[in-house]
């Protein structure tokens, strides 16, 4: 079957189309996605501004129009933190549902957590032994770890790039200086302390093989001298402590309107670098780990594989 997933994150809406079955690898076949920085888009309300709600609108339906185009049998659709934290989430969801045809189903946190886990998972197997799973989104970190493919820990905190950039750090795409050092040691502290809890649930169930998935921990790995994408979706790639605490201490000398200089550093996200460094090395020093494999796969395939999980077989 043709299966169509649109991903409403915090930076971008993205549409993945898919031809695949039950127990077999989901191949892809389209992939489109608008950067509208939701997350920066969040009014000192709490709401979601208009113009933010405007873009949205003519994304999901931009979306539907090329999945129907593509003749996908079915649309997958959901919304992560951006929308869900957005005090007016009921009336900028009905609006898309209404003048879209979109129905967008909001994941909790702890869901995103399940599915990115559940992909992960999936990529390395079951010799992959006990996972842990971290992803670096806009608005959000997820933390997982088990043995099955349902984790026994699954975690979400407000320590996304993307919001973290917004609030803490105070800096646009456009800004010319870079953040103060007591700014970033005040991010620094304030990652710490909402980490506490987290691990100290997760140093209880334990693991075997960290793994972090996201695009924020593939810019990092790039950054750090992983393999560029050209390499292909198989190569091997890494990030290690020490990389990382190299790549945090030039990157946050770079103003953030030159951060998109750096090869492996996109347009859209190259002033959330800093700040999802800064999130990266909390996790892996707090949870002492010296490196993490970069999995490719992430929440986007863990619903479609959801999905097919529910497809009775054929």
């Amino acid at each position: 079957m043709r299966l169509g997933v649109l991903d409403v994150g915090s930076n971008t809406v993205h549409l993945l189309v898919v031809d695949a079955h039950r127990g077999a690898h989901p191949w892809p076949a389209h992939s489109e996605k608008v950067v509208l920085r939701l997350a920066e888009q969040i009014g000192p309300d709490g709401a979601l501004t208009e113009a933010g709600a405007d873009g949205l609108v003519k994304a999901v339906g931009m979306a539907r129009a090329a999945a129907t185009g593509l003749e996908a049998d079915d649309l997958i659709a959901f919304a992560t933190s951006a929308v869900r934290d957005a005090t007016n989430a009921g009336e900028v969801l009905a609006r898309v549902r209404e003048e879209s045809g979109v129905r967008l189903e909001v994941l909790s946190g702890s869901d995103e957590a399940r599915m990115t886990f559940l992909a992960v998972r999936r990529w390395f197997g079951w010799s992959a032994g006990r996972l842990l799973v971290l992803d670096i989104g806009g608005g959000s970190l997820e933390l997982a770890a088990g043995i099955d493919e349902n984790p026994d820990v699954a975690a979400s905190l407000p320590l996304g790039a993307g919001r973290l950039t917004r609030d803490r750090l105070r800096v646009t795409p456009d800004t010319t200086t870079p953040p103060s050092a007591r700014a970033v040691e005040e991010l620094r502290e304030y990652v710490d302390d909402l980490l506490d809890p987290v691990v100290t649930k997760l140093t209880e169930v334990g693991w075997e093989r960290p793994v972090a998935t996201s695009k924020t921990f593939r810019t990092l790995a790039r950054l750090a001298g992983a393999a560029p994408s050209s390499a292909g979706l198989w190569a091997r790639r890494q990030l290690t402590r020490a990389g990382l605490r190299q790549v945090l201490g030039f990157i946050r000398h770079i103003p953030p309107a030159q951060l998109v200089e750096l090869e492996g550093v996109s347009v859209g996200r190259a002033h959330q670098v800093l700040a999802g460094a800064v999130v990266a090395e909390a996790v892996m020093r707090r949870l002492d780990i010296d490196a993490v494999d970069i999995c490719p796969w992430a929440l986007r395939e863990g619903v479609i594989l959801s999905r097919l999980d529910q497809l009775a077989p054929v």
